[in-house]
């Protein structure tokens, strides 16, 4: 039986900018700022998704600190697995064709973020 993760609209929007770069390592901070999402939000989702083996994580390497601003800590870095890739591609498909016909799944920004909207009632 395949382990689920709860597919809210936030757990949407960041597997569609992790999946945008699947095999580029992203640290938190960017994630938050691309996906407007809070780290309240977001990283409780991360570590749900790294539970799972959806997602890989490691922390920043010296070298790439001496290569950045000198002074701040090494930053925790998430990229999809191969399994985590597959599956988030599913999730956002899924997504796609369930509001397809009620159009609230579409692109709200240049980097494609998801927004899902509520469903249209019909009037009578």
């Amino acid at each position: 039986m395949a382990t689920r993760v709860r597919t809210s609209k936030q757990t949407l929007t960041l597997l569609n900018a992790l999946a945008a770069k699947p095999s580029q390592w992203h640290y938190g901070y960017a994630l938050s700022r691309e996906t407007e999402l809070m780290s309240g939000t977001l990283y409780p989702i991360l570590m749900r998704l790294e539970e799972r083996g959806w997602l890989e994580t490691q922390w920043e390497t010296l070298e790439a600190l001496a290569e950045g601003r000198g002074g701040r800590p090494p930053r925790h870095m998430y990229r999809l697995t191969a399994g985590g890739h597959a599956w988030a591609m599913e999730a956002l498909s899924a997504a796609r064709g369930m509001t397809k016909s009620r159009g609230a799944l579409k692109p709200a920004r240049q980097h494609a973020r998801i927004q899902l909207g509520e469903p249209a009632w019909e009037q009578s």
